[in-house]
């Protein structure tokens, strides 16, 4: 039984973590593409949406 919660656990932090990284891999596939980068030049669009990670204590920005 104990088992079962650990691997339940297991499953849950891992999707997070997987659905964590495909959404930034996408994100930045689609800023740094021929067509995102034309979109910003065109319209001026820029996503701002910073993650947690940017707003780190160490980062001096």
């Amino acid at each position: 039984m104990l088992g079962l919660i650990f691997y339940i656990i297991f499953l849950i932090v891992s999707l997070f973590l997987l659905y964590f990284i495909i959404s930034i891999a996408v994100r930045d596939g689609i800023n740094k593409s021929i067509v995102g980068q034309f979109i910003e030049k065109k319209y001026g669009f820029k996503a701002s949406n910073n993650s947690f990670l940017d707003r780190d204590l160490d980062n001096d920005n």
